[in-house]
């Protein structure tokens, strides 16, 4: 019988539960006569990871189009900017360092820079202004620039915790989501194996909806339990499986901000450092083959010195996957549900938003379409965990690093095809904006060329050398770009100096 869809049941809180709930409920308010319905049920009794700290420049849009201001935000959230990502000892293990900025390079689209460089490795520093403005711990705008606007593109760096917190309230106050605490005892599924309804631990409610949305962690409560999805394991691609965390206070209020996340490579694996405005989030991601938990937490406490003392490192377990089907019947995984891949380049949080903006912006009119929603959903995210999967073992496979866990990253066998084949036309000519498949992309061509030249990948551009004849325009990007970065230098307030300025001037 074919139902028209008016309820949607999120099941499960933290950040991917509420922010999937607001962005379906944002863009559906007001829209629907019949008024589309969300609720999330959410457990008082399970924990939420709450680890990952970092977001991708997506978020600001997201941000926007819920209705939060970027001030609230960064108050409620001790948030920072989030201009890039620095890898320190990936390639060499020399204390060597590249960047990853948000800002494309000057004259991408017309012009890819590296085939006119001396040395390739500095690909972002010359093309780029973002490195220095990193380097240097300045702020992306200045203080008369408007919210969500700036020189740079950005991302935030977020306590996790207080971030669902404030969710959850815009969510309640703002956009009628009804908020519903139980924890799910019993799935029930109808004769064609769709979701019928949940039953609720200690009460006598059950809960019924025309779509599910699987927020339930790892656990997969729904589509993996109920609904039987397997798990695809890339634990042969990408080898951690484990990470130890800390918050690690600042020993000065006034300490230097820095205003990108730092990944720094170890023997087995690599530690993230990302500064809040009250404290810092470390913590060290490694694979438990070639690490045990003693060697990673003393990793972590040599890189933190006398910072670690009276500190207790938080122990987390995952599996590298992804599910093969994410939308099944009347369920959508997003969020770990769906699948994890390590914290590198913050991808978590932004497939919460790009999985939830595909179900507000398709959601299906009634049950007999759903199907048809359903399976363009699945191809489109299988797509994107291959391409998520391919850019980060990218970050690993061209390592120059000896020990056992970065040489077992360089093996053939490891390297997905898709990976290799990128790798053997890029070796004459480096990645171009048309090897890449538009909307569906999660980073561009430009991400690519930061990590391949920023580890020391050169193509070798003699093949077709007649095709780099813009010498005298390529000097000129190069001149224009050291212009505006001591212009920037000179004029971008320092990172923390900026925060606090900013908030001063908008009392809540």
């Amino acid at each position: 019988m074919n139902k028209t869809i008016k309820t949607i049941a999120v099941i499960g809180g933290g950040t991917a539960g509420w922010l999937s709930a607001a962005i379906i409920a944002s863009y559906h308010q007001g829209k629907n006569s019949d008024g589309l319905k969300v609720m999330l049920v959410e457990s008082s009794d399970i924990p939420t990871i709450g680890v990952g700290e970092g977001t991708w420049p997506t978020m600001k849009n997201t941000l926007q189009q819920i209705g939060l201001r970027e001030v609230d935000v960064f108050k409620a959230c001790n948030a920072t900017f989030k201009q890039g990502g620095k890898f320190v000892n990936w390639t060499h293990g020399n204390n060597d360092f590249y960047y990853h900025p948000f800002t494309v390079p000057l004259g991408y689209g017309r012009i890819d820079l590296a085939p006119y460089l001396d040395n390739v490795e500095d690909f972002a520093q010359q093309t780029n202004f973002q490195h220095d403005i990193c380097e240097a711990s300045l702020a992306p705008r200045g203080i008369a620039q408007g919210e969500y606007q700036g020189n740079c593109n950005y991302a935030y760096h977020l306590d996790a915790g207080a971030f669902a917190q404030m969710l959850k309230q815009h969510c309640k106050s703002k956009l009628g989501i009804e908020h519903i605490i139980g924890t799910v005892d019993q799935v029930k599924l109808d004769d064609d194996g769709a979701i019928n309804e949940l039953t609720l631990k200690d009460q006598t409610r059950t809960i019924s909806a025309d779509l599910f949305i699987d927020c339930t962690g790892f656990s997969s409560l729904l589509l993996g339990q109920a609904l039987n999805v397997p798990f695809k394991k890339m634990d042969h691609v990408l080898f951690n499986d484990s990470a130890l965390a800390m918050q690690v206070p600042y020993d000065e209020n006034d300490d230097s901000l820095a205003s990108h996340t730092i990944a720094t490579a170890q023997s087995a694996g690599w530690i993230w450092d990302i500064g809040l405005t009250h404290r810092r989030g470390v913590g060290h991601v490694y694979s438990s083959k070639f690490l045990s938990d003693d060697e990673a937490e003393q990793n972590l406490r040599n890189y933190l010195g006398d910072a670690a003392n009276g500190l207790t490192a938080r122990k987390i377990s995952f599996e590298s996957g992804y599910r093969e089907k994410f939308w099944h019947k009347n369920c959508v995984a997003i969020g770990m549900s769906a699948g994890f891949v390590e914290p590198l380049e913050a991808t978590a949080i932004m497939l919460v938003e790009i999985s939830a903006r595909f179900v507000a912006e398709h959601m299906p009119a009634d049950t007999q379409v759903m199907p048809i929603v359903a399976k363009r959903f699945n191809e489109q995210m299988d797509y994107r965990w291959q391409r998520i999967i391919d850019f980060l073992k990218l970050h690993y496979m061209l390592t120059k690093r000896p020990e056992p866990y970065w040489q077992a990253h360089v093996q053939p066998d490891t390297i997905p095809q898709t990976l290799q084949e990128d790798l053997l036309l890029w070796g004459s000519r480096g990645p171009l904006i048309q090897d890449f498949h538009g909307a569906l992309e999660l980073f561009p061509a430009a991400s690519y060329q930061y990590v391949l030249y920023g580890m020391g990948f050169k193509p070798d551009f003699t093949k077709q050398a007649y095709l780099y004849s813009q010498h005298v325009q390529a000097k000129q990007i190069i001149e224009r770009n050291s212009q505006l970065t001591q212009q920037m230098l000179q004029t971008l307030p320092p990172h923390r100096a900026f925060i606090e300025q900013w908030l001063a001037a908008n009392p809540v």
